[in-house]
């Protein structure tokens, strides 16, 4: 139990907002990256470019065991409509309905309607097996569903440990799926030498912004020129983009020091020393010295890292290992 100046917060609740936050952020950034993927292999990349959606989220073992061959069938069933897999997204939107079942007594009527209602439609919706045509509309309902949810709990949460427990979930959760996203590329599409910064090469990295919903943001800073440094750095590293992975970790490290200054939890401090390596990497690194270095390499630390985080959050605030 968690408290300050005579207000509670069960450690059960704090558990539940952490995981409701990251359910919801989940169930987005999968759908932008299946959608992305159809685009991908619709104009042109080859079959393999759905096995790497499931590469990336390390599902590889249990895919495998259950449908054998990555099919765009096989993997939208993976992940759209199979309750059976805990990362999917049907899978995702019942645990985050179950968390704010749990979390009547702290959220508001306008949130609990909101997200019950999105999973009895996105159940309809996802009801018969999809095809890749339906992604594109399938995808957009889910996303347009996450971001209506986003902006009632903006509205209507009230600011306490419950917010800042919701916050950290949320900004742990898009820090991971933007790497994921970026590493699509590189696992798909990674060009040979030559093709490097050719049309095909931009036009994909291109469909990456619209996916992380960053491409007007993108042409503000870079208004006359793209190029695939550019644009990994913009997900990655950049201040102001809401779904870089620096302000991701900025976020994180804000409410964790709010709930060790400002709620006297001591075991912030554990989580933000979990967190400095990943700090440090984001603020003293720059793109060229990444792609130097390696991508794909630094992406898959940086997953290490928050799930590191995530981990610690887990053992320091409710005693159970993350298991989500």
């Amino acid at each position: 139990m968690m408290h300050r100046g005579g207000l509670l917060l069960l450690s059960r609740y704090a558990e539940c907002l952490f995981w409701l936050a990251r359910y919801m952020e989940r169930v987005e950034n999968l759908a932008r990256i299946l959608e992305v993927t159809e685009t991908f292999v619709r104009h042109g990349a080859d079959q393999s470019g759905w096995r790497s959606v499931v590469q990336i989220n390390a599902d590889e073992e249990r895919f495998l065991e259950k449908y054998g061959t990555a099919t765009a069938e096989t993997v939208l069933r993976f992940y759209l409509t199979d309750r059976e897999n805990p990362t999917s997204i049907s899978a995702s939107l019942f645990a985050a309905r179950e968390n704010a079942r749990t979390l009547r007594p702290m959220i508001s009527t306008e949130m609990w309607a909101q997200i019950n209602m999105f999973y009895n439609r996105a159940r309809e919706l996802m009801a018969d097996t999809p095809r890749p045509s339906d992604v594109s509309r399938i995808c957009s309902f889910l996303k347009e569903g996450c971001q209506a949810h986003a902006g009632i709990t903006e509205g209507t949460f009230f600011r306490d440990q419950g917010w800042a427990f919701y916050s950290i979930g949320k900004y742990l959760e898009r820090g991971d799926q933007t790497s994921r996203l970026v590493d699509i590329k590189y696992h798909t599409l990674f060009p040979s030498v030559a093709d490097v910064g050719g049309a095909q090469d931009v036009n994909q990295w291109h469909a990456v912004l619209r996916a992380a919903a960053g491409y007007h943001a993108f042409r503000r800073v870079y208004p006359s020129g793209m190029t695939p440094a550019s644009v990994a750095g913009f997900l990655l590293l950049n201040h102001s983009f809401p779904r870089s992975i620096v302000q991701s970790v900025h976020q994180i490290e804000t409410y964790l020091m709010q709930l060790g200054s400002g709620y006297g939890l001591r075991g912030a401090n554990t989580v933000l020393e979990h967190l400095e390596d990943l700090r440090a990497a984001a603020m003293d690194q720059t793109i060229d010295e990444i792609l130097a270095r390696g991508l794909h390499e630094f992406l898959d630390w940086v997953q290490m890292r928050f799930l590191d985080v995530a981990d610690t959050m887990a053992n320091v605030f409710w005693r159970v290992k993350d298991t989500g």
